[in-house]
């Protein structure tokens, strides 16, 4: 069975820029959408297009057009099913500091940190914000340098002062770290990435980062505020989540397969993640998609 795994992808903005913004004007179905997080904010406007949104532990549909605000780390799929008469999605990815450490804690721009503080739970933005905002966003494309800077900024305070929109995934899932140890927590989530349908002990992951189990530990929390358990929990809920949505394998199954070697604590733990049960998730999927 093919594996459907949430990767860290490596984001690389144009030489000169901060920013990476991008603007597709056709859907190819070779370019298959991919379960990935990155440490960018990432926000996404589609014109005249349609699919799916796997935010997190959310999903739900959207036809003609979208405004979604995904935060760092926070694991998703891409949105186009089919792009209509004229579509596009214009996408822009960027580093919350990337303006600087500092830029955003200064009291003027206290609104856009607290956007980007929602943005970890994955913002949708309703109809009249992104009928006015969306013109702007697809104006990025063709300007450059400061004026790029300057018309982003105008719309990021848009954003963060307006109350059109609805979050999408209330419980997270955000992989956080802190950006001075990202070469460190790469190493530790391709691991989880590539074994977390296995038992991963302590000892195996702080070996792997050259430190002893006490010392990583400490890190781990102080990096990510969970412990290491509860980070590969939530890891394969995330994965459980994908998989009753879009396999019909048994729910038994699908526990086994994420890396659970327990029925009934799988149940428990899927429950306290996403606020329901398995089958109801599942269910509930179905009679999303009908």
């Amino acid at each position: 069975m093919k594996q459907i795994k949430p990767t860290l992808e490596k984001i690389t903005p144009n030489f000169g820029s901060s920013l990476l913004v991008k603007k597709h004007v056709e859907f190819l179905k070779t370019n298959t959408p991919f379960w990935h997080f990155h440490p960018e904010i990432e926000l996404v406007y589609v014109n005249k297009g349609r699919g799916k949104r796997h935010i997190g532990n959310h999903i739900s549909y959207f036809n003609n057009s979208q405004l979604v605000l995904i935060g760092s780390n926070l694991p998703h799929v891409g949105y186009i099913d089919r792009l209509t008469t004229n579509g596009s999605e214009t996408l822009i990815q960027f580093k919350p500091d990337f303006l600087g450490e500092h830029f955003f804690k200064i009291p003027e721009m206290l609104p856009i940190e607290a956007l980007f503080e929602r943005a970890k739970k994955g913002v949708r933005f309703n109809i009249d914000i992104k009928q006015r905002i969306g013109a702007k966003i697809e104006k990025l494309v063709d300007i450059e340098g400061a004026e790029r800077i300057i018309a982003f900024l105008d719309i990021l305070k848009d954003l963060a002062t307006t109350d059109d929109y609805t979050l999408l995934n209330a419980n997270g899932f955000a992989f956080e770290t802190i950006p001075q140890d990202s070469n460190k927590i790469e190493i530790i989530y391709k691991h989880i990435n590539e074994h977390f349908q296995e038992h991963i002990s302590l000892d195996e992951i702080a070996a792997l980062v050259s430190m002893t189990v006490p010392a990583f530990c400490r890190y781990f929390k102080k990096s990510t505020g969970k412990t290491f358990t509860k980070l590969v929990n939530e890891y394969r809920v995330v994965h459980a989540t994908k998989l009753l949505a879009e396999s019909t394998m048994s729910i038994s199954d699908i526990c086994f397969e994420c890396g659970f070697n327990n029925f009934s604590h799988f149940n428990k733990l899927f429950n306290s993640i996403t606020g329901k049960s398995a089958s109801k998730y599942r269910s509930d999927m179905k009679n999303l998609i009908q």
